[in-house]
């Protein structure tokens, strides 16, 4: 019997596309209306970035969404981006751009699979249910192949899972290794049998900002699902304006941005803000998928002890053992949540490049890379704030 022939289309919009369709690939686990394993693939997400101007021209991320049909059913797609930078990536390949264009080549544009703005690990090869080998081999092969055809410098699949990452390598994709920080949920019935886990001198540091924090002047409160409104996202834009314009130079998305997601995925997400006099003063906004919990964006309009430890990391972790939730996630970076019960894990990318000369060097140092990775997991752990019977379990 002969294989139906796969056809590979490059889409500019997901308007072009069902939303039906593209979740059947992203989030068959929530066809039942329960929530997705995560929300960021989905595609009232990608869309909300989109709609709103967060991506698309003039943000150097320019949408080329992957699809593969099999007899005019879509059976795999993926969120591709040609990129005109490396911004809003958080798996850092600027010192290959630079190495590259300082040897007389053009970097730019490359193409990323990936969720803008977004360091949480999820499936970006999206297949649907029954297709896995074929759906993946087509995804795959048809993104290097767009790369190829159109002479661009590489190919690039960010915060994938540990399983595309193995396939991807047998494919002949360059792997890569990095690291964040997760809260694991080992079955706690409360923050305080959390705190039972830690060692003395943790958990007696944890009590002491906690009471530090509480002492702003003012009361934290959780907003979720029915409960968050246009109010709330007003207080939080402000934060998160002050955030982007430190840490990036400008916001990476609009302010319309929350309103779509508003209307759209408020059942997806949790706001935990600070008011004070009447005012609210800072805020953290987390994402809910089907087991984590996932810490996305902080701002304030006002400093105060520890108060952005409270709200990033303790409140999400009452929030995630409230909500029944394995992990919590804190984004990207920062070895200081490794004191407040965040342990490293690893986290994968994928890489093409087509020049073979520049791919080996590539090479070489993803091979050094992970080693160093590796070890630094396993010095970093050793030094986690669980007591050490506690950590030697989790392992």
């Amino acid at each position: 019997m002969t294989q139906a022939q796969i056809e590979i289309r490059v889409l500019a919009s997901l308007s072009q596309i069902a939303a039906e369709d593209w979740d059947a690939c992203a989030c068959p686990e929530a066809a039942d209306g329960s929530r997705p394993l995560d929300p960021f693939t989905t595609h009232r997400f990608l869309s909300a970035l989109e709609d709103s101007g967060s991506v698309g021209p003039g943000t150097g991320w320019q949408p080329q969404y992957l699809t593969a049909y099999q007899d005019g059913l879509l059976i795999a797609c993926a969120p591709l981006y040609a990129k005109g930078h490396s911004q809003g990536e958080y798996i850092f390949d600027h010192n290959w751009a630079h190495a590259y264009e300082q040897a007389g080549g053009h970097y730019y544009p490359k193409l990323q699979v990936a969720v803008p703005f977004t360091p949480a690990t999820g499936r970006r090869f999206l297949v649907r249910p029954g297709f896995d080998g074929i759906g993946h081999s087509a995804l795959v092969q048809g993104a290097v192949q767009l790369a190829a055809d159109n002479k661009l410098s590489s190919l690039h699949v960010t915060f994938c899972t540990q399983d595309e990452a193995r396939m991807g390598a047998e494919m002949g994709l360059m792997r890569r290794s990095t690291q964040q920080f997760h809260w694991q949920n080992d079955g706690y019935a409360d923050f305080e049998g959390f705190m039972r886990a830690l060692s003395s001198r943790k958990r007696k540091n944890i009590r002491k900002e906690r009471m530090q924090a509480q002492c702003f002047g003012g009361e934290i409160r959780v907003f979720q699902g029915d409960s968050l409104q246009p109010e709330h996202w007003d207080a939080f834009w402000e934060f998160y304006q002050d955030t982007g314009a430190r840490k990036w130079g400008a916001p990476y998305l609009t302010r319309q941005f929350f309103d779509i997601a508003h209307h759209t995925m408020a059942q997806n997400m949790a706001l935990i803000l600070a008011e004070r006099n009447g005012r609210y003063v800072a805020g953290a906004l987390n994402f809910i998928g089907r087991e984590t919990l996932y810490g996305r964006y902080w701002g304030c309009v006002e400093h105060h002890p520890c108060l952005h430890f409270e709200l990033c990391y303790y409140q999400a972790i009452e929030l995630a053992i409230a909500l029944g939730l394995d992990r919590a996630e804190a984004g990207a970076q920062g070895e200081h949540k490794l004191a407040r019960g965040y342990l490293p894990c690893e986290t994968h990318s994928l890489h093409w490049i087509g020049d073979p000369g520049f791919a080996g060097a590539v090479e070489r140092y993803l091979e050094a890379e992970r080693a160093a990775t590796e070890e630094e997991i396993e010095i970093l752990t050793d030094y986690g704030p669980f007591r050490k019977a506690q950590v030697e379990e989790q392992e």
